[in-house]
């Protein structure tokens, strides 16, 4: 399986503007600039799509290992916090809640971290990942 996405960019670093797309056309011609992703400028940045590749492939992984471990949530709320900092991304932090009947907080934490360590995304990676997770 291959995806694809798209970015068109026009101008300088800092004045120019550019857009970005995905095969879905979930996000389409979605709007990036300077302001968008070192101000408060409206459209997208690349570490707000990380994040959100990051919070949604955690989520499902997450699933995945805890129907392996004989539970079905009710829910997984995942939020991921990129930092950027000196042009690079030194670390990441997920912030997970989940609702599963049944479910011990011990092997919940197990669970969690074999996600965290192995959810596609987190393998692409490469700079520290952590992750607070709470079971309610």
């Amino acid at each position: 399986m291959k995806r694809t996405a798209t970015a068109h960019w026009e101008g300088t670093g800092k004045e120019g503007t550019g857009h970005v797309s995905t095969q879905s056309s979930v996000i389409n011609k979605s709007q990036y600039s300077w302001n968008t992703r070192f101000a408060d400028g409206i459209g997208t940045n690349p570490e707000e799509l990380i994040g959100a590749a990051h919070a949604g492939c955690f989520s499902m992984k997450l699933s995945f290992v805890l129907n392996a471990g004989g539970f079905t949530p009710t829910s997984i709320d995942t939020k991921s916090t990129v930092t950027l900092e000196n042009g690079a991304i030194p670390n990441m932090h997920l912030d997970v809640e989940v609702v599963a009947p049944g479910l011990s907080d011990a092997d919940f934490q197990k669970m969690a971290l074999e996600a965290k360590e192995n959810c596609p995304i987190s393998k692409t990676l490469k700079t520290e990942i952590t992750m607070t997770a709470v079971l309610k």
